[in-house]
């Protein structure tokens, strides 16, 4: 397959798939005779593995892990499920963060009068005056 086609396939970009094999992520194609990328259905798997792990927020090194153990029939799943829990740990903090920005500007704006007047809590919070 060309690189049009596994992209489309795999829902990974062209420019996507071309930065994995340069950082080794994965395997650099084969060359066709006339240059163009040849992939085959090992490589379609892996750009498919390669999305699923990003869609579930991996980061790169934490893929290339992840591809390692699951190339690796000897691994033990239990690298596999501390990677995963690590992850979910780390979304978890994230959206505790988020939380707590969505409650903040909902104070501020709870404190913002919207009306024609200039005096406004919400950019005086962000000029680094308190909200009452």
């Amino acid at each position: 397959m060309k690189i049009g086609v596994v992209s489309t396939k795999s829902g990974v970009s062209q420019r996507m798939i071309r930065h994995y094999e340069k950082i080794g992520l994965m395997p650099k194609a084969a060359r066709r005779d006339s240059g163009y990328r040849d992939y085959d259905e090992r490589d379609l798997h892996t750009l498919r593995f390669i999305r699923r792990a990003r869609d579930l927020g991996f980061s790169i090194e934490e893929i290339s892990q992840l591809v390692a153990l699951w190339h690796d029939r000897g691994r033990a799943s239990a690298e596999v499920k501390k990677l995963a829990l690590a992850r979910a740990a780390d979304l978890d903090r994230k959206a505790r963060h988020l939380d707590e920005m969505r409650r903040s500007l909902e104070h501020l704006a709870q404190c913002c009068h919207g009306d024609d007047r200039p005096e406004c809590p919400i950019l005086g919070s962000l000029e680094g005056a308190e909200a009452s």
